[in-house]
């Protein structure tokens, strides 16, 4: 009795067939996911836009807080003069890829106590705490300063529903003055 001996393709493809779908599903975007591609994209933009502000001493780059999705530059922070303000919009859009920039940077006084330094820090601390205890909000995407109890927030959300839930958060927190809502929703 003769059996016939499966060709190796015929012994894999279902194997193949299976690592492919996956693969390729993982390629693929939705409203609010990224592709891989567009991940590794993104991080690299972001990476290329810090390094630049950073060469460009006009730039405050170590206020700049930069964050990128799908070619979009969000700068948010807080710096010291306009000129330094309006160059970051400059050096962000030159850096190949980038499609728009949005220039969230306020400008922030000078003298600032100790004190104040601890407190924005401790506003910003229980702002990300409130976040990520709350079932709505994804901590993780919002990135969160604090300047003079000012709070911003920037970063990229799912849906409308969690940009008001973590303006909403930040504002219950003791010793915030305003919070500043640049989040976008995913698109």
């Amino acid at each position: 009795m003769t059996h016939a001996i499966p060709s190796p393709a015929r012994k894999f493809w279902p194997v193949l067939a299976g690592v492919a779908l996956i693969a390729f599903s993982g390629c693929t975007a939705t409203r609010t996911q990224k592709s891989v591609g567009e991940t590794i994209d993104d991080g690299a933009i972001t990476t290329q836009v810090k390094a630049a502000l950073i060469a460009d001493s006009e730039t405050e780059a170590r206020n700049i807080n930069v964050d990128t999705r799908r070619g979009v530059v969000q700068l948010n922070g807080f710096v010291v003069s306009d000129a330094g303000r309006k160059q970051a919009t400059q050096v962000a859009r030159n850096v190949s890829g980038v499609t728009s920039v949005e220039n969230n940077l306020v400008l922030k006084g000078e003298a600032r106590t100790p004190g104040t330094v601890i407190d924005d820090g401790m506003i910003t601390t229980q702002v990300k705490a409130a976040l990520a205890g709350s079932p709505v909000t994804n901590a993780f995407q919002i990135k969160v300063e604090t300047h003079d109890g000012i709070v911003q927030l920037g970063g990229w959300v799912n849906q409308r529903t969690e940009r008001d839930e973590a303006v909403k958060l930040a504002r219950a927190i003791t010793g915030v003055n305003s919070v500043q809502d640049n989040l976008d929703v995913k698109k």
